[in-house]
């Protein structure tokens, strides 16, 4: 293309030449409808801000399709957002802020900040529950009577391999997840009771460890916070091809968990040949492998 062609296909639109755009991009004739898209998509993140009315348009074409070049844009913000997240975080990063920014990729309009404050309610609430002075068991069968009774937290069993398990945003509204996403529901809430859970990455599965003085005691969130002790650990270890390694009960970093997290949903994405979604998360796992 010539720097005039160029110069030209970048000119701003008059109103008159978007309302001619927005018409066609409703037309019935896909081959307009494709080319009509690809233009509207030359003028980049820009194009969100006049389509935006016709997101709520009577038209249910124009409406549906308004609404996935939104997406579109807001789905590649939010990707430039994570991925420089992983480029510039260390070892110890936020795993609860990169949770979100991950959710976003896939659902860019959520709105972190009502999830997060959610949490803080769980935890509020948790907080008027607990007797801190009791012994560990005891706080987390508090914990667990809240999140998988009350809350109805469980594990999705019928559709373990469902991408959804793995978005936050997801879980939470599913009430349902993997074993790695109710683990971070139940740190995300134990942080803010200031409790000391980890994440314990075991090949396979993954669990969260309630740390005391006295103890350890380790937490199936995917089995309604199941409690396990370091010998029941031992024992399922020993029965897996992956056999027992004490690093296999150590605390896993929060950029292992999203390592973890974003190499689950690659495999997942890859085995129903979704390929965009599938290299978008090597990306996510090429940046995050790098220390």
């Amino acid at each position: 293309m010539s720097l005039l062609a160029t110069a030209e296909a970048l000119r701003p639109l008059s109103e008159s030449q978007k309302a001619a755009l927005v018409k066609l991009l409703a037309d019935d004739d896909m081959g307009v409808y494709h080319s009509i898209r690809s233009k509207i998509l030359s003028y980049g993140q820009e194009a969100s801000s006049w389509l935006q009315p016709h997101s709520l348009s009577g038209d249910p074409v124009l409406r549906r399709r308004s609404l996935e070049i939104i997406h579109h844009w807001g789905r590649q913000a939010a990707d430039n957002r994570f991925l420089g997240f992983c480029l510039s975080q260390g070892e110890d990063l936020d795993v609860e802020q990169g949770a979100w920014l991950l959710a976003q990729t896939q659902y860019p309009d959520i709105n972190i900040a009502a999830y997060q404050a959610l949490f803080d309610t769980y935890a509020g609430e948790l907080r008027e529950l607990i007797d801190f002075g009791s012994g560990g068991e005891s706080i987390l069968a508090t914990i667990n009577h809240y999140l998988f009774g009350e809350l109805q937290f469980s594990g999705n069993e019928q559709n373990y391999y469902d991408p959804d398990n793995s978005y936050l945003n997801r879980v939470v509204d599913n009430r349902a997840g993997n074993a790695i996403s109710l683990c971070l529901v139940y740190l995300f809430v134990a942080r803010r009771l200031r409790l000391p859970v980890t994440g314990i990455g075991m090949p396979g599965h993954f669990l969260a460890r309630f740390q005391s003085s006295t103890g350890e005691t380790y937490v199936d969130a995917f089995n309604r916070g199941k409690l396990l002790t370091k010998a029941d650990c031992v024992k399922y270890l020993l029965q897996t091809s992956h056999g027992f390694q004490e690093g296999y009960l150590a605390p896993i970093s929060p950029r292992r968990i999203l390592l973890r997290i974003c190499s689950n949903l690659h495999q997942i994405y890859g085995e129903l040949d979704l390929v965009q979604e599938t290299n978008r998360m090597q990306h996510y796992i090429i940046a995050l492998a790098k220390s």
